[in-house]
Order: C-alpha cells, then sequence, then structure tokens
C-alpha cells in the first residue's frame, strides 16, 4: 500500500508520543517534526527526552514539549493532570502514538511471576487506558483526531513463552478496536501498528542471537506511522496494520 503523504501533512498538529527517548517512538518523533507537527515527547528517561527534543530543533522543526513520566508508576490523576497542561498549552490534541511498551519475561506459562506480569499490564493496557481517558476530551477538540495503539504479531496469534507481552497486546487489540467502534461517528480515527520484527532495543533483549543487520529500522516503518496521523490516512478506522506485511 503507499503511505505517501505531503511534506507539511502534520503542519499545526500537536502530537503526543510515549517512549519518545528511544527507537520506534524517537523515530516517530523526530519524523512528526519534520512534517510540521509539534511533539510532546513523554518518557521515563528525562536525558533521552531531552536528546530527542534537541535532534527536533537541530532540524528545525516546531519547538516539542518534553513531559517525563514513569507509565508503570502512574496514576489516574497523572494523566489528568497532565491532560490539563495539555490543554492550558496547546488548547487541543490532534494524534496520540501509543508507543512504549514493556516486554517481560519471555518464560514457560507455568513460570509466569504476578509481579511481571502486573507490570506488563499495567504499562501496555492499564496505563493507555487511562491516558486515553483523559486525553479524549482534547482529540475531540481536533478536526482530525487521531489515536494509533501499537500491537504485535503476537498481539495476533499467542505464542509460546511470550504469555505476558501477548495478553497484553492482545488486550491492546481489543481496546483499540473497542474505541473505534465507539468513536465511528465522530472524526477521530482509532488504528494499530503492529510494527513487525523491527531493530529496536527490546527486540535485541527478546531475540540476543539474531543478526541485527537482516532487521527494518524504525526509519523504514515509518511511512505507516506518518500515514495514519496525516489527513491521507482519514479513511482508515478501526484497523490493526501490520508495518512488514508477509510477501
Amino acid at each position: 500500500m503507499n503511505y505517501s503523504v505531503s511534506p507539511t501533512a502534520l503542519a499545526g498538529k500537536v502530537i503526543l508520543v510515549t517512549g519518545a527517548g528511544d527507537g520506534i517512538g524517537k523515530v516517530a518523533a523526530l519524523e512528526y517534526a519534520q512534517k510540521g507537527a509539534t511533539v510532546i515527547l513523554l518518557g521515563r528517561t528525562v536525558s533521552k527526552l531531552e536528546a530527542t527534543y534537541d535532534e527536533i530543533e537541530k532540524n528545525g522543526g516546531p519547538q516539542a514539549a518534553i513531559i517525563p513520566l514513569d507509565m508503570k508508576g502512574a496514576t489516574k490523576q497523572n494523566y489528568l493532570d497532565m491532560a490539563d497542561t495539555i490543554g492550558d498549552q496547546f488548547g487541543k490534541l490532534d494524534g496520540i502514538l501509543h508507543n512504549a511498551s514493556l516486554l517481560g519475561s519471555i518464560t514457560p506459562f507455568e513460570q509466569i511471576e504476578e509481579a511481571a506480569f502486573d507490570d506488563v499490564m499495567q504499562v501496555n493496557v492499564k496505563a493507555q487506558l487511562l491516558m486515553t481517558q483523559a486525553l479524549l476530551r482534547l482529540v475531540h477538540k481536533s478536526d482530525d483526531g487521531r489515536i494509533v495503539f501499537t500491537s504485535s504479531t503476537v498481539g495476533h496469534i499467542g505464542r509460546a513463552y511470550w504469555a505476558s507481552y501477548s495478553i497484553s497486546k492482545f488486550a491492546t487489540e481489543g481496546m483499540m478496536q473497542i474505541l473505534a467502534d465507539e468513536l465511528s461517528d465522530t472524526s477521530v480515527r482509532v488504528n494499530a501498528i503492529n510494527p513487525g520484527a523491527t531493530r529496536t532495543k527490546m527486540r535485541a533483549s527478546a531475540y540476543p542471537a539474531e543478526d541485527t543487520e537482516l532487521l527494518k529500522t524504525p526509519a523504514d516503518i515509518m511511512p505507516l506511522y506518518v500515514y495514519l496521523m496525516a489527513p491521507e490516512g482519514k479513511e482508515v478506522h478501526g484497523q490493526c496494520i501490520d508495518a512488514q506485511p508477509k510477501k
């Protein structure tokens, strides 16, 4: 599919990216800024967010904003306060890219530790639900609002030993479908992306022996990430799209 958009497709838009300090989130933030968006960078590590901020500035993009937040420990009130801050500063929110995720342990089902499972579900599911609830009123103020979740191949078909992550991504796809159905009569489009095997630290921790040179880079899969935020992608709704479809 052709995911081309105009060079200024995101001009005037305000887009929040979670996990914006590293990997796919960082590259998406840079790409959105390059296409004209004001990007709100959310993540756990301030130094990484500042590096993304500096790179956007160096590339001549609109001035970004930084929100340091650990989604593992954040409460509903944290997200409500965040929404108030974004509302006061920008008045609206045109897009949310839910990119941040925890991998958890790759382990036999019988050996899943409750605390580790809770952490994965907290970051990958509950935090995204609470954040979306808090921010939805701002997204409705956009003429062309977008919410993009991040799924996985193991969010389509369960895989042995990947239980915590896989269960969280099945939940993510379900959350996306439910929200898309509820918002089908609005101007907000809701979708998910399965990035596929991509050269990131999370992938390396899951497959330490893999030859990373054979993998796509985050930059390789960015056209889809931009398309779903851009006016060109407004007809796509309620779908989980594979960034690397099988040929």
